[in-house]
């Protein structure tokens, strides 16, 4: 029998009905200000921040795009028009019919708030004119800014402590709000009332990540760089040195390095590489840097997370060679922090959380593995205040689209019509979808009036991998394991699993495996890949060139490689 939600009614007295199979629960128990919620509000939560100067005011939506607030209402941010602070939920009826995409908080507070269509909308404390719409007066009620933004379609939006940048499809970045250290970008120091565009260096790059510390700015663009503006007293900005930045930089210590995204703590940075490792710079009285130590550190510095032997817990179903292990273990796939905590925070392939910063009072000055599943819970458990340093998500199930319901279908025995037999073991699949994703299968099931075909080339994780991806579009296979479904792609000529599959494989490179992986790209003409493999080997040279992969290298491969690697300077002294 189906268990069922208590009904809940909004403030318009619409109710909403909602069962545990058709919600997934958002678990925000873990910070404070949500034990004034009743149960019954606590599980129709689909979004949530919690932001203010000691975690004392939330923002939520519930499963019906509701969106209600509760706290202090420091300034107006809550938005309701009023200064009153409320124990209990009110409804925020003037963005009634808007749905949340992103959201970001200042130290007044203020609130920046980006909807799926694009808009932006601003409230709570604007004595720097941080919420862009040309005045100094705190806003009670949300605000459409549309000066400079009416055009275009937010994606991404970041606060520092009095300023505001925002991130537009086109790559575009726009500033506004306290500029008394160039946070803005403006190349001056004089507050920035509207929207203005962040131009300089950034004119005509495209970005795709931005963050902001207390009073600087970050922003990561398509080739991996990082540009970065505003306030350096404890070398933030990571240019090595303590002066401010009135006008986007690019950190010329990570040439070669190509960062996805960053993360701005109150006054120190962290980046995320594509090869998962993090770097780290700036304040660090904390130890948030992760280096051992609490100096600060004007240069971008490695962040180790220590390897785990036992390979995340998780039972090895066949040998797995222990420096592919390690590798992925270790690897870094997200990072955390917010401008109004000294916490940094991360999250390996393997599930594992890490923390390290100011925690609770104490100084953690290394790595520290959690029992969290999430970043989100290490902000909620030990940073101060205890705030969210992103909008907490979760998505309703209730209704499968058709690619939904493809993915559910894949080997199952109850509907399928055709049977793979590989390495002794059954693969269920359905001849009509295999024929229409798979060139392949349209012509050799053409003829085929047998039900079970058997498969001796390819090894059953792999061949499993790849009629999963006709089904789902994705792949779930360990970075060693893709080099043999590369091999499957390139023999069946499919362009975009080949692609996957060099995704997947540069997650598991290391100092060990690269020469190998190197090897693979080449032979199965994986450009990508042998691009990614070979801009590793020159970042990590001396290692490399002492492995026993580097000592077999093929004849051909090794003479190509030492030319090329001589045409980008590596033997230099």
């Amino acid at each position: 029998m189906e268990e069922e939600l208590p009904l809940f009614y909004g403030e318009s007295g619409k109710s909403v009905q909602a069962t545990l199979s058709s919600l997934k629960m958002l678990d925000v128990g873990k910070w404070p200000i949500f034990s004034l919620c009743s149960e019954e509000e606590l599980q129709l939560i689909r979004q949530a921040c919690v932001f203010g100067s000691a975690g004392n005011e939330v923002l939520y939506t519930t499963v019906n795009d509701e969106i209600f607030v509760l706290g202090t209402n420091c300034c107006g941010c809550l938005g309701l028009g009023d200064v009153q602070s409320t124990i209990e939920p009110r409804r925020l009826d003037s963005l009634s019919g808007k749905k949340i995409a992103c959201l970001s908080y200042g130290s007044g507070p203020h609130i920046v708030l980006a909807t799926t269509e694009g808009e932006v909308f601003t409230w709570g404390h604007n004595a720097y004119s941080q919420l862009g719409n040309g005045t100094t007066n705190h806003g009670l009620v949300p605000c459409h800014i549309s000066t400079n933004l009416s055009n275009k379609q937010v994606i991404e939006v970041a606060c520092g402590s009095y300023h505001s940048l925002v991130l537009t499809s086109d790559g575009e970045v726009f500033a506004w709000g306290y500029n008394n250290s160039g946070q803005v970008g403006s190349g001056s120091t004089a507050n920035q009332p509207i929207p203005r565009r962040v131009t300089g260096c950034l004119q005509t790059k495209a970005v795709v990540n931005i963050a902001c510390g207390q009073m600087c700015s970050m922003a990561v663009v398509d080739t991996g760089e990082v540009y970065v503006w505003g306030y350096n007293g404890n070398g933030q900005l990571g240019l090595g040195s303590s002066g401010n930045q009135p006008t986007p930089c690019r950190i010329a210590a990570l040439q070669g390095i190509r960062v996805q995204r960053v993360a701005c703590g109150y006054a120190h940075t962290l980046v995320l590489t594509d090869e998962g490792q993090v770097y780290a710079w700036g304040a660090n009285s904390y130890g948030q840097l992760g280096t051992g130590n609490k100096s600060n550190q004007s240069y971008p510095t490695p962040v180790v997370v220590e390897k785990d032997s036992s390979c995340c817990g998780q039972p090895r179903l066949r040998p797995t060679p222990d420096f592919l292990c390690g590798a992925r273990c270790a690897r870094i796939i997200e990072i955390a922090a917010c401008h109004s905590a000294h916490t940094s925070a991360a999250k390996t392939q393997g599930g594992h959380v890490y923390m390290w910063g100011q925690c609770r009072g104490q100084s953690v000055l290394l790595p520290h593995l959690t029992h969290f599943s999430c970043t989100d819970d290490v902000f909620a458990c030990f940073a101060t205040p205890a705030v969210t340093w992103r909008l907490l998500s979760v998505e309703p199930d209730d209704h499968l689209t058709v690619a939904e319901s493809l993915k559910r279908e894949f080997d199952n025995p109850d509907t399928a019509d055709l049977t793979f037999l590989v390495d002794g073991k059954y693969i269920y699949a359905h001849k009509v979808l295999l024929k229409i994703r798979c060139e392949h299968f349209r012509s050799s099931l053409e003829d085929n009036e047998g039900n079970v075909v058997e498969m001796s080339e390819f090894s059953y994780p792999v061949y499993r991998a790849f009629l999963e991806y006709l089904y789902t579009d994705s792949i779930s296979l360990s970075p060693e394991e893709a080099v043999g479904l590369l091999d499957l792609a390139t023999f069946y000529r499919e362009n975009r699993l080949k692609k996957l599959c060099q995704q997947t494989i540069k997650q598991g490179i290391c100092e060990e495996n690269a020469i190998a992986l190197l090897s693979a790209a080449v032979k199965y003409d994986a450009q990508d890949l042998e691009e990614f493999c070979f801009r590793f080997c020159i970042n990590h040279l001396t290692v490399v060139t002492q492995t026993s992969g580097f000592a077999e290298m093929d004849h051909d491969l090794l003479k190509n490689f030492i030319s090329k690697a001589s045409r980008v300077g590596a033997f230099k002294n």
